[in-house]
């Protein structure tokens, strides 16, 4: 509750220790006392006039009082010609790394190694993509493998955190190799899939959890998952799990591990979103960081297009029909579906990834746009971090973000590992002051260009001929099953639902004009019928009695469908992405046209 201001009637006192001397009479009134600043400097002395702190005790007492400024700690300067035997990783590692094709290691783990390995809490930053995966993961293994403990049923050694599932899925492949030379056991653990399988897992014991916490919480509350022997911790994208809203988890699940665990805290940007785990959790951590807070790279080079909103979808058509992977990021997450839709329509196979999707969608689409069988992936910010795809050439915000750090992690989708890239904004009239913002904020030197479509300047962003797939385009006739509407004119008491053949217990209507014919009964019993032919299942309502429906079409295995002869039946169109016929991955298989399947 704000505090009252003090009434002009009741006396204040304004002496400082010593009484002020008395206005003699007739002197001219004294200068009314300027009010006391208000705001973070009047009200924390410790952050207010620096010059009133001197000396060492000073400074000491000023850096406290200051909240954590990882933005101003200095890039840590590295020597390139370091191997990983000379920053002391085990024998063993080195040669599994070997196996794996890694030689040399990244400035961020040349940087952040001696002190991790020596069992320092460390802080460190890299850009997207710059290695923060192994920085983190080889001491992480070089603890396990050193160290006496054994595995347990319930009690994983080593905890790595992660905001989301895609990222927590992605460490795990990454790591694998190195965990299966060295005979390590690894498991994920998050939201979306059943709980049953990781209980069964972290029974039969793990070494190392890969977890969001969300679901990891739920386990320790349950008595599943036991942290009293982890031996290191490992938060990767803190700042991101503080923007979700996921610090009081992760505060619970750190405080019931040991204090003496050692804790590694990586990201692509450290601000004071983190400072509460910091100091709450890390003694004395070690900060490195290898490129600015606004981690540019230098091998990416960043394209405002501003566009009318007419232009906006031919475009990105024109973009994503070149060769190449191409990821598209939207705001939300129906125009992630919208857009994944429309692109598709127009001959370009995409897949889409946003959170309305189930655990295993997500998975085949990832899979889908890996492989190759979609060159597209449209998404929203949940593929902004931990999402890795090898040979992504273009990047591209149909809409732009609304914070700098989300528009530097959708980019640090290319140009990984000292890979080239293209990165691309779509800007309409109404944005362009966002994105002037956006891309000051971010530190980045844009090319602003305004085009339409056609512009040559699209060939020189995405090279190549475009290619456009023609949608499968199957129209139905009488003889085949279609997914339909009720909505004919049967004879019968009730109703029935669907196209084909029934039979059953209770009345039904015939969606294409179907006949019907039978004994009826007044009731209000609720009957079922069955397809006599083609295997559809029917639900009637009316009186009991026995009823056939006769129809030339074969009925669809889908609920309250029937059979009947339909006039008129409406065309199904219906599109895949090639190569997966035989699962189609998320929106890249759906119907569209008259006929759609409602849901009862």
């Amino acid at each position: 509750m704000a505090a009252r201001r003090p009434s002009t009637t009741t006396p204040i006192s304004t002496s400082t220790g010593a009484s002020r001397p008395a206005r003699a009479q007739g002197e001219a009134p004294a200068r009314p006392r300027r009010r006391r600043r208000t705001g973070a400097d009047g009200n924390n002395p410790g952050t207010g006039n620096a010059r009133q702190v001197s000396g060492t005790t000073g400074a000491r007492q000023l850096a406290e009082s200051k909240p954590a400024a990882y933005a101003e700690v200095a890039p840590t300067i590295v020597d390139e010609s370091l191997t990983f035997s000379d920053l002391g990783v085990p024998a063993g590692l080195v040669k599994a790394l070997a196996a794996a094709g890694i030689l040399k290691p990244f400035p961020i783990q040349a940087a952040t190694l001696p002190d991790s390995l020596a069992g320092k809490d460390v802080l460190g930053r890299g850009r997207t993509g710059s290695g923060k995966t192994y920085a983190f993961v080889l001491p992480l293994l070089a603890r396990l493998t050193t160290s006496t403990s054994k595995r347990r049923p319930n009690h994983p050694r080593a905890l790595i955190l992660a905001p989301t599932r895609e990222l927590a899925t992605q460490i795990q492949a990454s790591i694998t190799p190195l965990t299966d030379a060295l005979d390590l056991r690894t498991m994920t653990i998050f939201g979306g899939v059943g709980a049953g399988p990781q209980i069964t897992q972290l029974r039969r014991g793990v070494d190392i959890v890969i977890a969001c916490p969300g679901r990891l919480e739920d386990h320790v509350k349950t008595g599943h998952a036991k942290l009293d022997q982890i031996e290191i911790t490992v938060l990767d994208e803190a700042d991101h799990m503080a923007d979700l809203g996921f610090l009081p988890a992760v505060r619970r699940i750190l405080e019931a591990t040991p204090a003496n665990t050692q804790r590694l805290l990586f990201s692509a940007t450290l601000d004071a979103g983190v400072d509460i785990l910091v100091k709450r959790f890390m003694k004395s951590p070690v900060t490195h960081s290898v490129d600015s807070a606004q981690s540019p790279v230098t091998k990416m080079t960043h394209h405002v297009l501003h566009v009318q909103s007419d232009s906006r979808l031919p475009v990105l058509v024109d973009l994503t029909a070149a060769p190449g992977r191409t990821l598209v990021f939207t705001r939300t997450k129906y125009g992630a579906k919208s857009l994944t839709k429309k692109l598709i329509a127009l001959g370009v196979p995409a897949v889409e990834l946003h959170g309305n999707l189930s655990q295993g969608a997500r998975t085949r689409n990832l899979e889908a746009f890996s492989d190759g069988s979609a060159k597209t992936l449209v998404a929203t910010d949940i593929a902004a971090r931990g999402i890795h795809v090898d040979d992504i050439t273009l990047v591209i915000h149909a809409d732009p973000p609304i914070e700098h750090k989300a528009y530097l992690h959708r980019s640090g989708r290319t140009a990984r590992a000292g890979a080239e890239g293209t990165v691309v904004t779509l800007m309409t009239d109404d944005q362009v002051r966002d994105v002037r913002d956006l891309t000051r904020k971010a530190g980045i030197a844009a090319t602003v260009t305004k085009l339409r479509v056609g512009d040559p300047l699209l060939e020189k962003l995405a090279p190549g001929e475009r290619i456009f797939v023609t949608p499968t385009i199957k129209v139905v006739s009488d003889d085949e099953s279609v997914r339909r509407t009720g909505g004919g004119g049967g004879r019968g008491r009730g109703a029935r639902r669907g196209a084909g053949s029934a039979r059953g217990t209770g009345s039904a209507q015939g969606s294409g004009g179907g006949a019907s014919r039978g004994p009826r009964s007044a009731g209000g019993g609720a009957g079922a019928g069955r397809g006599a032919s083609g295997g559809g299942r029917g639900a009637g309502s009316g009186g009991q009695g026995g009823g056939r429906a006769a129809g030339a079409g074969q009925a669809t295995k889908t609920r309250s469908q029937g059979r009947g002869s339909g006039s008129a039946a409406p065309k199904t169109y219906s599109t895949t992405t090639p190569g997966a016929s035989s699962r189609p991955a998320g929106a890249a298989a759906f119907s569209a046209g008259a006929g759609g399947r409602r849901g009862r």
